[in-house]
């Protein structure tokens, strides 16, 4: 596990894991927990840990409540609850304790592996086994479920109507079942730990994922047909949008891979819907020739990325920020696009609609960059209000004679005709050409839609939107996507130290607006650039960019661990001591 010289959390907030082998319900627990929590009224965030395999090997859930918004874990876990000890040595070091921590386990299940108790973590042993043998369908989670309400102070109450919620589908003799074992676990040990102090009750919140938050974000900016191949960690998103999308309106087709689902959102949206697909990094892979037929066709498409560990096939179920890159450069030739990244969950659905509308609009691809820690991670937050978006794609419903698709504009966007429209017929290929749309090799063409492609991108008006910007100092961090919630968490903890920093989150990653962040960067005596891959690829972004000066630094850490708060805080103080 970790070593105790963290920078110490707030009592403001508590973080409980809950470990198992697979199939154990430790995710299952840690959804009633937050749920529970939110009944109680705070906010919080779930994330989960697990293996490559399809079924068996380890799983945990960890959940982070507290009156204010959740956007990361902690350096470390108030609590621990171990359903079993198997594969615990695959994920232990995800999973902080200090000498302040409490280790919540069975007796039956053996002793506690010696890397847990180095910590000096506290053990309280509950026979979870035991209770659970006495009932029907009796489950050890629940039962320790009930335990852990009783430690970190959540109602009991709120336990038991968050299990009628979760579990009713599995039918009422499950259920009774689990809300026996809750009360026996939570009766068991009467020993509560200090808790943060409740909120008043709140109201208008969600329980949602990532990527349902960025499936909320596609609706919202209009996407009505959606075409993907499954893949991990996108997957969820589009199981979330496919009744949703059928209520509208719309539809979802699963393809036979992601060639086909790039092709037929291309079509798709041809033909005037709104289109988008779902994928990660192989995925994306497969799509960039695709990607390049929407974008000198002019054909808006959006895609999401929800990132994990690669190279390759990768580390399927853990986070990393590593596919700035292809987003950036994967396509072959001069080929500017758009490329977002959600700073949380609640940003999902601002970015995500932002992305499509804009797509829409410029006539051009949106890639926006979610990940596994934002995509399969569930919170709870205040409702993302509707933003007034007002960009549309701009459709010629009467050309005229002279209706040319690609005539040079002064903003050089040049409305579309849909399929069928008299007189508004042009070919639209992988081939360059002329603004009649002809295919032609000649330089003046060429040079005349390269421009057109550019131009209608690094001309538009982005507003404020681009980056979240917020404190003062002298010390900024540069961050982007998942990695914006741990930087914050750092400023918040240099604050109660009397000191801030400036934190600067780009949410439009292209086109990169150099202006804009220089004047943000402006005045600044260190810089540091956060992010959660192996080589710095933003940090290298920005320098080739030329907006990093010379003294800038660089945080760069892989997954699959997460970046931690204290990490950064110890690298901002360092050259102060």
């Amino acid at each position: 596990m970790n070593n105790n010289n963290e920078v110490s959390e707030s009592n403001n907030s508590y973080s409980v894991a809950i470990t198992g082998s697979g199939g154990s319900g430790a995710v299952t627990a840690g959804r009633i927990v937050l749920e529970a929590a939110a009944r109680c009224g705070y906010l919080g965030l779930m994330t989960r840990s697990a293996g490559p395999q399809i079924r068996g090997g380890e799983s945990a859930a960890m959940v982070r409540f507290s009156p204010d918004p959740v956007e990361c874990m902690g350096n470390h876990f108030d609590l621990l609850v171990a359903l079993d000890w198997l594969n615990i040595d695959r994920f232990a070091d995800e999973i902080p304790l200090t000498d302040k921590s409490l280790i919540l386990c069975d007796p039956a299940a053996g002793d506690v592996p010696a890397q847990l108790r180095s910590n000096g973590a506290e053990i309280r042993e509950v026979p979870f086994k035991v209770f659970a043998s006495g009932l029907p369908e009796g489950r050890i989670n629940m039962v320790a479920l009930g335990a852990m309400a009783m430690i970190c102070g959540l109602q009991l109450e709120a336990l038991e109507a968050s299990v009628k919620q979760i579990l009713q589908r599995k039918g009422g003799e499950v259920v009774e079942s689990a809300l026996r074992a809750l009360s026996l676990g939570y009766n068991h040990d009467r020993r509560p730990v200090k808790a943060p102090l409740l909120p008043g009750e709140r109201y208008d919140v969600w329980s949602i994922t990532g990527n349902q938050a960025c499936g909320v974000g596609a609706l919202r900016g209009g996407v009505r047909f959606v075409a993907a191949y499954p893949i991990t960690p996108a997957s969820e998103m589009l199981e979330w949008l496919a009744p949703r999308l059928e209520k509208l309106g719309g539809s979802l087709l699963q393809a036979e891979d992601e060639l086909a689902s790039i092709n037929m959102i291309i079509g798709a949206s041809f033909g005037g819907v709104p289109s988008l697909t779902a994928t990660s990094g192989p995925g994306l892979s497969l799509m960039v020739e695709g990607l390049g037929l929407a974008l000198v066709s002019e054909t808006p498409v959006t895609v999401v990325n929800v990132m994990r560990g690669g190279p390759s096939t990768g580390i399927p179920t853990k986070s990393e920020q590593a596919d700035l890159d292809i987003a950036l450069y994967g396509l072959h030739g001069d080929a500017p696009h758009l490329v977002f990244a959600p700073l949380s969950i609640h940003d999902c659905v601002f970015t995500t609609q932002w992305a499509v509308q804009l797509a829409e609009h410029l006539q051009t691809i949106s890639v926006v960059l979610s990940d596994q820690s934002l995509g399969q991670s569930q919170a709870i937050i205040e409702i993302p209000p509707v933003p007034d978006m007002p960009w549309r794609r701009a459709i010629e419903e009467a050309p005229d004679a002279d209706y040319m698709r690609y005539r040079v504009t002064a903003d050089s966007i040049s409305p579309m005709t849909l399929p069928g429209t008299p007189g508004g017929m042009y070919t639209a290929d992988g081939l360059e050409h002329n603004e009649h749309g002809t295919p032609s090799s000649m330089a003046v063409d060429h040079r005349e839609q390269l421009n057109k492609r550019l131009n209608k991108l690094e001309e538009f008006d982005y507003g404020d939107d681009w980056a979240e910007i917020e404190g003062q100092g002298d010390a900024c961090i540069i961050t982007w996507g998942s990695s914006t919630g741990v930087v914050k968490e750092a400023r918040k903890k240099l604050r109660w130290q009397s000191r801030d920093i400036r934190i600067i989150a780009i949410r439009l990653l292209a086109p990169l607006q150099k202006q804009k962040l220089s004047r943000a960067i402006g005045g600044a005596g260190r810089i540091l650039v956060v992010e959660q891959n192996h080589s710095g690829q933003l940090f290298r972004y920005l320098r080739a960019q030329g907006v990093l000066p010379k003294q800038a630094e660089s945080l760069a850490q892989p997954g699959p661990l997460p970046l931690r708060s204290g990490r950064i805080i110890r690298l901002l103080t360092a050259k102060d001591e």
